[in-house]
């Protein structure tokens, strides 16, 4: 299927490694001219130097920015120029007990994961509804809609990021623009790739058998595995793309069956 996006610019946040870069590789392949993003110049190049060598002719490029930083922000929104397609995905993740997430801690996974789709979209959406055509995608979580009690600050931030996806496609009415958001679940990320590695050492342990382990105790999953990030950016590429028209407003789930309710 033509997903039809070709000429289309898209700008995804946080895509020098694991989803979204998976993402920004689906996007380049559709034919979108993609604008990679990090925090170092250093991740970026290397980001397109891989693109390239992926997708011969295509013509990526990157911007270092730290989207946590209302200032390195500005100064992404200054250089990109128009954007078609904005995927919000940049964000962190990490376990702690509740009772030792400290306030400066739950400042930077709000200023990370909130606010970085706050002001990208603010800056953005303006002109995709001038032009009466865009699309933007939050990467969000299953952990938006059932908060793990080990991740709670994780979860609050992906509920509110539902919440603001839900809330700007109302601005959206009878235009060619949507906004929609994506539920993931366990996704075998770099994040995830390192911390299990890391685990395997320590308990001396084949990688394969920690990972199987893990997702073991996940007792609601249907895939009975990690996610791939192709598969989450595949359902991207289409919320993306023309032929997603009518779903606008919408927490798309590809989740695995980790939720064992309806939304």
């Amino acid at each position: 299927m033509d997903l039809e996006l070709q000429g289309r610019t898209a700008l995804v946040s946080g895509s020098t490694q694991g989803i979204g870069y998976a993402i920004a590789s689906a996007l380049t392949a559709e034919g979108a001219e993609v604008v990679i993003n990090g925090r170092t110049a250093a991740a970026v190049d290397a980001a397109i130097s891989r693109l390239r060598s992926e997708h011969p002719g295509a013509r990526p490029r990157g911007i270092a920015a730290d989207l946590a930083d209302s200032e390195e922000t500005s100064l992404l929104l200054a250089e990109v120029g128009e954007v078609d397609i904005l995927v919000n995905n940049v964000g962190l993740f990490g376990l702690a007990p509740f009772g030792d997430i400290a306030d400066e801690d739950w400042q930077r996974y709000f200023d990370v994961n909130v606010m970085s789709g706050v002001r990208l979209s603010r800056a953005i959406l303006p002109g995709m509804l001038h032009r009466g055509w865009g699309r933007i995608v939050f990467i969000a979580s299953e952990s938006g809609v059932n908060v793990p009690a080990d991740m709670i600050h994780y979860g609050t931030t992906k509920a509110a990021m539902l919440a603001l996806a839900n809330g700007l496609a109302k601005l959206t009415r009878g235009t060619g623009v949507t906004v929609n958001s994506i539920l993931g679940g366990p996704t075998y990320s770099d994040g995830v790739e390192a911390a299990v590695a890391q685990l395997a050492a320590a308990q001396s342990a084949p990688v394969e058998a920690v990972k199987a382990a893990i997702i073991a105790q996940n007792r609601t999953t249907l895939l009975e595995r990690f996610i791939d990030p192709a598969e989450i950016a595949s359902l991207v590429a289409y919320l993306a793309s023309p032929r997603s028209s009518a779903t606008n407003g919408s927490a798309v789930r590809a989740e695995g069956g980790v939720l064992a309710t309806t939304l």
